[in-house]
């Protein structure tokens, strides 16, 4: 699998990790600093983070032979 196929695919994990994370403060009445799109706008944040330190630090890994 490619770099850049593999950290799209970590950003994504990423990004749905705090959907789910989100979804549970909801469920748990736990008041958010944004509204129900402004979730998906984090998350896409959230998601493009994840991507490019997975991109960063995969080569890095994989030199060191831990991955």
């Amino acid at each position: 699998m490619s770099r850049r196929r593999s950290a799209l695919l970590w950003g994504l994990v990423g990004a749905f990790v705090f959907l789910v994370a989100a979804q549970g403060a909801v469920l748990l009445d736990v008041p958010l600093p944004v509204g129900f799109a402004g979730l998906f706008v984090v998350a896409l944040g959230v998601g493009a983070v994840v991507a490019a330190s997975s991109y960063a630090l995969e080569h890095r890994l994989t030199r060191k032979g831990q991955a």
